[in-house]
Order: C-alpha cells, then structure tokens, then sequence
C-alpha cells in the first residue's frame, strides 16, 4: 500500500516541521511492515511537503501504527508548525518502473 500525506506548514516554520517529520520517521523505519518514506518539498511552493510511503500491510498502518506513541505525539505536537490536518490519500501499486 502507498499512502500520500500532504503537509501544509505555517510560514517560517519549514525547518522545523521538516526536523519533527524527520525525527518522527528515524522512529517509523523500526515498525514492522515498513517499506519506504520519501519526503518531497513542493517546487512552486516550499510551504508544502509531501511524504509517499509504502507500507507492506494496510490493515497495520490504519490500526496499530496510527496509535503508536510517536505518531500520537507528533499529531499533537505538530500544530506548532503545520496549518492544519494533512491530505491523506491510499494507494495501490499496479506495476512498478524503474531505470
């Protein structure tokens, strides 16, 4: 599974909210089921940070990894920094291309 989140960070806090998100995934990479997170900045409008992640067990990532302590810290803390909720999307790999 591929989920799509979408950040929307409050002005001239960019380098935080990219420092909590990193910190937050240096966490994340030890959960069972993980498989990748790329974290992306918007090119037209560096407010915007996108994170694509794959996730080898949906029912996992919906359920117990939404609980764990770090994520649940992260939603509460990270109002200092991002101008409301994320767009979150899932996603099914059909076929994947590489070079």
């Amino acid at each position: 599974m591929v989920v799509l989140i979408k950040y929307k960070i409050l002005p001239k806090k960019s380098e935080v909210a990219i420092a909590a998100l990193t910190s937050l995934i240096e966490i994340v990479l030890e959960e069972p089921h993980f498989v990748s997170i790329h974290m992306n900045a918007d090119l037209n409008d560096p407010n915007y940070i996108l994170l694509i992640e794959e996730w080898k067990d949906a029912d996992y990532y919906n359920g117990e990894h939404k609980k764990t302590p770090h994520v649940l810290e992260f939603m509460r803390t990270s109002q200092e920094f991002l101008d409301g909720p994320p767009a979150i999307s899932h996603w099914e790999t059909i076929k994947t291309f590489t070079a």
